[in-house]
């Protein structure tokens, strides 16, 4: 890595890591040539303060001239000879080194040399090659036992009743240690929230396969990639939603370099309760949404999250799965069928007025308010999205007619970026369908659950009074 990019808090999180681990197997070279991009770095050659750094956080250090091969190879193979310990080169190096006025020089970073002078540049390097020999690096040995993670099925039903009272977080724990019993390169990583996401579950079953990544976010979501390479393991990575934000670069870097993960978010929206303000996920949909080819579940009860599970383990490209703190009833049948992208219609008539749009939390205060709502001769038509992203446009659309064009989307989101943008974007071509949206404005806020839903809109009592209000209208 670069000396400038060693700047980055995430560097210092995986040494920590790969210390604590024992990874003797690994080596940290830094590139340290002073310069950044648009000029000097604070310790520029202060080779000492790297390596006491690096010895700090536990590695086998040494220091370089990172111009010299033979003491470089010596570096390497001493670092084999290194038990229990990772090995941190730190190789003081110069930009544009032996080059005339642009040896050790501010403001090249990125610059194209111009023609005239990289010809004169590239006739220096040939003279002071002293060999004729061809140096041709042996190819890896491809020594790995052949493996296949393309086999992911759920081989029994989920063993939950309809009425069942299950949090949609324990019921993903438990999720994630039966796909483990089903499929031997199954992994899962956690930062410290083991037990309130129920990944302990996972542990307890399959302890060799699960990953303490301690409050190291950024960390957690790169060795995440970093497991996910070369289609050898199936990974899940969990934590509170909120703090998912924390690793948004490492997520979007893995949908760029085409990775394969599962990131689960636990204790979304202001439903958590009781709980500080801070760890109420409330932008997680609109953050997963803008990473391209992202498939973003929010399951609304046990079964649906048991599926929601088994789909993202064969599923390419990066998945997220938003589960819910509060425990809710269970309204499938162990024997309800799942896809991505496609919604469930589940409750409806021929006298449905509105069509009623939620997901988590908030579909059983819909629910609620579609009770409340028959017992008055009103009828509203219910959907489960399942996954926002991709999203059900034909059913949305088609029951959005069948319902006078009125929509209600309901989301313990902030209105930016989740239910209701992505709905609207389905049906911008549709002119006779409008949207309403309930969400979460401003801060949220501590209190009881039930309590925050009300007092932010998106309970049922909010939803009862905003149909009643389209059909006054």
């Amino acid at each position: 890595m670069g000396d400038g990019e060693s700047l980055e808090g995430c560097v210092w999180e995986a040494l920590a890591f790969a210390s604590h681990y024992n990874l003797d197997n690994l080596v940290a070279i830094f590139d340290v040539n002073r310069l950044d991009h648009s000029g000097t770095l604070p310790l520029e050659h202060c080779m000492d303060v790297y390596q006491k750094r690096c010895e700090a956080f536990g590695w086998n250090t040494f220091v370089a001239d990172g111009r010299d091969v033979e003491a470089l190879c010596q570096v390497f193979w001493q670092a084999t000879q290194v038990k229990n310990k990772p090995t941190a080169l730190i190789a003081k190096t110069f930009k544009g080194r032996s080059i005339p006025s642009v040896e050790d020089a501010e403001n090249w970073h990125g610059k194209p040399m111009p023609q005239e002078r990289a010809d004169a540049i590239i006739k220096l390097i040939e003279s002071q090659i002293e060999t004729n020999i061809n140096l041709e690096p042996k190819t890896p040995i491809e020594d790995a036992p052949e493996v296949n993670i393309t086999n992911v099925g759920m081989t029994s039903p989920p063993s939950y009743r309809i009425g069942d009272v299950v949090a949609t977080r324990k019921a993903c724990g438990l999720a994630l240690a039966k796909l483990g019993h089903e499929h031997d390169r199954v992994i899962v990583l956690d930062s410290d929230t083991k037990n309130s996401t129920f990944s302990e579950i996972f542990k307890k079953e399959h302890p060799k396969r699960f990953i303490e990544c301690c409050i190291a976010e950024q960390n957690m979501v790169s060795v995440a990639l970093g497991c996910s390479t070369h289609d050898r393991t199936i990974v899940f990575a969990s934590t509170f939603a909120a703090f998912l934000t924390r690793a948004f670069d490492q997520i979007r870097i893995g949908a760029i370099s085409k990775s394969n993960i599962n990131l689960i978010g636990s204790h979304c929206g202001i439903s958590i309760g009781e709980n500080i303000p801070s760890q109420m996920a409330l932008e997680g949909l609109a953050m997963f949404c803008t990473i391209p080819n992202c498939n973003v579940f929010y399951p609304s009860d046990a079964v649906s999250t048991e599926h929601a599970v088994f789909l993202a383990a064969s599923t390419k490209g990066v998945c997220y799965i938003r589960t819910t703190r509060p425990e809710t009833a269970v309204i499938y049948s162990q024997h309800e069928s799942f896809a991505i992208g496609e919604a469930k219609v589940i409750r409806h008539s021929a006298d449905d007025k509105v069509t009623v749009i939620g997901a988590g939390i908030t579909l059983h205060e819909v629910l609620a308010a579609a009770k409340e709502l028959s017992n008055q001769g009103v009828y509203i038509r219910v959907i489960d999205l399942f996954t926002v992203k991709p999203l059900d446009s034909t059913t949305i659309i088609a029951n959005a007619k069948s319902t006078g064009g009125y929509i209600i989307t309901v989301e313990d989101h902030h209105p930016e970026g989740g239910i209701r943008d992505a709905v609207c974007a389905a049906v911008s071509m549709e002119p006779d369908i409008q949207v309403c949206q309930l969400a979460v404005l401003g801060l949220p806020q501590d209190g009881q659950s039930s309590e925050l839903l009300d007092m932010f809109g998106v309970s049922a009592r909010h939803i009862v009074m905003a149909v009643k209000s389209i059909l006054m209208n």
